[in-house]
């Protein structure tokens, strides 16, 4: 049970980590993993958090305030 929680607490502390990043450094590693899938044609757009967007979020940055979306050309 204590390794659930402890396993759990990391995860959380993981992702508040990730949000806090800045966005074009967040952009710019999501790009490398997406062209090294082999994927060619793709835009990525960072978007403010509230904003309604039917593409999909990949990513949070800037302590939650911003988000990057992605589709696929």
């Amino acid at each position: 049970m204590k390794r659930l929680l402890l396993l759990s607490a990391a995860l959380v502390l993981a992702a508040e980590a990730h949000a806090i990043k800045p966005c074009e450094e967040l952009k710019s590693e999501i790009s490398e993993k997406i062209a090294a899938n082999g994927v060619a044609a793709y835009t990525l757009e960072i978007i403010d958090a509230d904003q309604d967007d039917p593409r999909k979020v990949v990513g949070t940055c800037d302590g939650g305030t911003k988000k990057i979306v992605y589709v696929r050309n």
